[in-house]
């Protein structure tokens, strides 16, 4: 590894975001540390030139020794569902401080969190730096208390500490083309309402930036124009016009979502298929453009979808 490489940890590190980011992170030439918990489902990253480790957000012993020599941490593993406060909190709160207190005993340089967009309530205008955080689901208030607790822990410490509230990150590994892949995709709402999204090789990119530079503060970030989901899926189906689409009525996909709600313990593995999956859908949450992009010096690969997805589609071919 070149000297002025900073060694980076990354957590979940084989997850639709922690894939991108170790990748791009090996073919820099950091060698980064990849945190993964289930060797046998993690063999997608194992050709990656990377350092592995097993570990778990639920187990200090293990973190500890995740974070030993580490510069500089990403921190994107987390339970990626809206399930119930009780049910995120071990690893999305209790987690992210254990990983925090085992970084300030080894020293660590720099922590980065990816956050949600989903702090924030639905919202008539742009969102920015100073729009209060006021989340209506289980998943956004843990986002936003392990937000400032990690601040607060950061800063006693002495650790440079930045969250972005990441937006929907769209590319070909994600739910929503893996769902096209497979012959339809089913949405929760009518898409008449506007979000923020961003392409994950820009998503990957402002991350590992954060981590360089050593970005410091909390913020919203997304690509320079918010777009409707109804508007997302018509620059799909313009360069994929036999994509196969149902939206449903946002009531009758909360019906049904609440229905399967006592069944889903019985699953081997969360899903998102929940009432607070369907309302946070349907929120209308618009970032003002240039948030953090700015401050780190970059720009976008992927400014808008109508870039962004026809690049998904081209990378995905077989979607055609």
């Amino acid at each position: 590894m070149p000297k002025n490489k900073p060694k980076m940890l990354v957590t979940g590190a084989s997850g639709f975001i922690g894939e991108e980011v170790s990748r791009h992170l090996s073919e820099l030439g950091y060698n980064p540390r990849l945190m993964i918990r289930r060797p046998l489902r993690d063999l997608r990253i194992r050709h990656f030139d990377a350092e592995f480790i097993q570990a778990d957000l639920t187990d200090f012993k293990s973190l500890a020794q995740a974070v030993k020599g580490v510069d500089s941490i990403l921190h994107l593993g987390a339970r990626a569902t809206f399930e119930s406060y009780d049910t995120l909190r071990p690893v999305i709160l209790d987690g992210s401080l254990a990983l925090m207190e085992a970084a300030a005993e080894a020293n660590v340089r720099t922590f980065v969190y990816s956050s949600s967009l989903l702090v924030y309530g639905d919202l008539p205008g742009d969102v920015d730096i100073t729009t209060p955080a006021r989340p209506v689901l289980d998943y956004g208030r843990i986002k936003l208390e392990t937000e400032n607790r990690l601040a607060q822990a950061a800063s006693s410490a002495g650790i440079t500490f930045g969250a972005l509230r990441l937006p929907h990150v769209y590319g070909a590994m994600d739910l929503y083309f893996q769902q096209l892949k497979n012959g339809l995709l089913i949405l929760p709402g009518l898409g008449r309402n506007t979000f923020t999204h961003l392409h994950v090789a820009d998503t990957t990119r402002i991350l590992i930036a954060c981590a360089e530079q050593g970005y410091e503060g909390i913020s919203p970030v997304g690509d320079e124009l918010p777009a409707t989901w109804a508007e997302f899926l018509g620059v799909v189906k313009l360069h994929l016009p036999k994509a196969r689409v149902l939206a449903l009525p946002q009531w009758m996909a909360l019906a049904t979502t609440a229905a399967i709600a006592p069944f889903r313990r019985y699953r081997p593995h969360p899903g998102l298929e929940t009432p607070g999956a369907v309302r946070s859908y349907n929120c209308n949450i618009a970032v003002k453009p240039g948030l953090v992009w700015k401050d780190l010096g970059l720009s976008l690969l992927f400014p808008t979808i109508h870039e962004g997805v026809p690049a998904v589609l081209k990378e995905y071919g077989a979607l055609g």
